[in-house]
């Protein structure tokens, strides 16, 4: 039966990843590495067994929207505003700083212009889901005040890239339309996804908070029918429409019924996105252009010292240095953003598999680092 190839090829991947991600912690290292390593096990550019990458892109496709809706769902944008005010000002302008320093660094190397912002922004930007490993790791020797500077600082990053992000994409689409046409289309996608978000979704979930399978069917629909939307009718990137519609809805009582409902399928498609983006990675590709790598290597490493930094300079109440070892890797927001820079053909794909390739050695080596620091004094 012909027909059961993809079902049996998607069972025998997701069990790869499951003992991949089994063996990452067991080392531990996050999950996301086994699954990365996965990826690229199975992509067309490594020896061996070949995934069908078109059907694992769709479940990826499927996998970041999830992942991103949760992520915004997370975001409250009304916690965050009771946050000390240095960590609200520290944030945007570690972004900043690394996305300018990164920017330069590119540009010297001979990217164009686009190019090198798009690399530097991918750079600049943590992994939330790294960064909530380091936090309840069983192995982690931060105190509690670094772990909810950790977590913190991730979010507020996430955040920074949703104007970066948008900005970024509305320069990238200027072969195709002129960035006015782009801007104006992705306010107008804000403007419908917040009646969608703000009124009618809450609305339906109030209405169906006794029925579990159904609320969770609505949660994810309007997620993927947001992002959807979002791609097709306004031009905005899948996973950008998508953490724009969790956002607006954390505006409500009910997303955290909703995200609580969401959440373990966010997690089972969150394993295909990244085992997606390693099979994306060509090691050929790298090797072409090894000077990509170790640039964004020690791009990625001098951002721990600027976290550092800006994090004594505005009173940032944690172990500094740790602070910014775990928040130096390149995280899933990364993959987007120079996602979006290959797409539009103003980053190459040995600079993107670069991105990626250093991406799993950083997401290690914080993961690593951050537990070499004494456990705090009791």
């Amino acid at each position: 039966m012909p027909e059961a190839l993809p079902i049996f090829e998607i069972g025998i991947v997701l069990l790869a990843a499951a003992l991949a991600g089994m063996a990452s912690r067991r080392i531990g290292l996050p999950a996301v590495l086994g699954y990365l390593v996965v990826g690229l096990a199975v992509g067309p550019f490594t020896p061996g067994y070949v995934a069908d990458r078109h059907q694992i892109q769709v479940l990826a496709d499927v996998g970041v929207v999830l992942l991103l809706f949760e992520v915004g769902i997370e975001l409250d944008l009304r916690a965050l505003a009771r946050e000390p005010r240095g960590i609200l000002v520290a944030v945007p302008l570690q972004v900043a700083l690394v996305t300018a320093g990164g920017s330069a660094a590119f540009l010297a190397l001979g990217s164009s212009v686009l190019g090198a912002v798009t690399l530097g922004f991918a750079v600049a930007l943590s992994s939330s889901v790294v960064v909530v490993n380091i936090s309840r790791s069983r192995k982690r020797t931060t105190d509690q005040a670094t772990d909810r500077a950790l977590v913190v600082w991730a979010i507020l990053q996430d955040a920074v890239t949703l104007v970066g992000g948008t900005v970024l994409a509305v320069l990238l689409a200027q072969a195709e339309e002129p960035p006015a046409v782009a801007l104006g289309k992705a306010i107008a996608f804000v403007g419908v996804a917040a009646l969608v978000q703000l009124v009618a979704l809450p609305w339906l979930l109030r209405r169906t908070r006794e029925q579990p399978d159904i609320l969770i069917i609505l949660a994810v629909s309007v997620a993927l029918a947001n992002a959807g939307l979002g791609g097709v009718v306004f031009g905005v990137p899948l996973a950008l429409a998508a953490f724009v519609a969790g956002l607006l809805l954390s505006m409500r009582p009910e997303a955290q019924e909703a995200r609580r409902e969401v959440l373990p399928f966010r997690d089972l498609f969150a394993v295909l996105f990244f085992v997606a983006v390693g099979t994306l990675v060509d090691p050929a590709a790298v090797a072409r252009e090894p000077g990509v790598l170790v640039l964004l290597l020690v791009l990625v490493a001098l951002k721990a010292p600027i976290v550092a930094g800006l994090a004594a300079l505005f009173d940032v109440p944690a172990r500094r240095l740790q602070l910014g070892v775990g928040l130096a890797q390149i995280g899933e927001f990364s993959f987007v953003v120079a996602g979006l820079g290959l797409a539009a053909g103003v980053v190459t794909s040995g600079q993107f598999s670069a991105t990626l390739a250093a991406a799993a050695l950083t997401i290690a080596m914080s993961a690593v680092g951050a537990r070499l620091f004494p456990k705090p004094a009791v």
